[in-house]
C-alpha cells in the first residue's frame, strides 16, 4: 500500500493529474477558451482509460459545461483554477473561481436542490421550457446525465470551489 495515496483510514485519495490556473480577465476574454481548456484537459487525462476516446468526449463535455458556468461570473478580478484528480474510476473536477455573494448563494442553493430526489423532475421541467439553459440546468445535467456528485466549498469571502465527481468509467455505453 502506497501511504502517500491513502488517507488515515486507508481509503484511496484523489491524485492530482492536471491543474490549470488563469487570470479571470484572460479567461473571460474569449468564450472559446472554455472549449479549448476542456478539450486539452480531457486529452491529457484520458490516455490510459480503456476507451480513451469515449472518456475524453464525456469528460470534455462535462468540463466545458462547468467552465461555461464559471465564465458567466460577474466578478472580474482574481484567478480561476481547474484541478482534475482521479481515484479509481472517478474523476474529480475542482473549479475554483471568484464570485459575488449572490452567486455563491445561488450555487449553494442549486447544489442543495439538485442532490434531492426531485432532481430528475426539476431537470425535465427545465429542459421542456422555452427558456435558454440556466446554470442550474447545467448542474442538473451533470447529475442526471453523468451521475455526478457535486458540492460547493467556500474558499474565501468572494471565492468558491465547485467540486464535481464524475464516475465516467462506470457509465453505460
Amino acid at each position: 500500500m502506497n501511504i502517500a495515496s491513502h488517507d488515515e483510514d486507508g481509503e484511496a485519495v484523489f491524485e492530482t493529474m492536471i491543474q490549470i490556473d488563469l487570470d479571470v480577465k484572460t479567461f473571460m476574454s474569449d468564450w472559446i477558451l472554455c472549449d479549448q481548456l476542456s478539450t486539452y484537459s480531457a486529452r491529457m487525462i484520458s490516455h490510459n482509460r480503456p476507451d480513451s476516446v469515449r472518456h475524453s468526449n464525456l469528460f470534455s463535455s462535462a468540463l466545458n459545461e462547468l467552465l461555461e458556468v464559471a465564465f458567466r461570473t460577474r466578478h472580474y478580478g482574481g484567478e480561476i483554477a481547474c484541478r482534475v484528480s482521479r481515484r479509481g474510476e472517478t474523476d474529480r473536477i475542482e473549479l475554483t473561481f471568484p464570485c459575488i455573494p449572490e452567486e455563491r448563494q445561488f450555487f449553494e442553493e442549486a447544489v442543495f436542490q439538485i442532490t434531492g430526489s426531485e432532481a430528475m423532475e426539476r431537470y425535465l421541467n427545465s429542459v421542456s421550457g422555452d427558456l435558454a439553459p440556466s446554470r442550474e440546468v447545467v448542474l442538473l445535467e451533470l447529475v442526471i446525465d453523468y451521475n455526478a456528485t457535486l458540492r460547493v466549498e467556500q474558499v474565501g469571502a468572494d471565492i468558491i470551489t465547485l467540486v464535481v465527481d464524475l464516475p465516467l468509467e462506470g457509465m453505460p455505453s
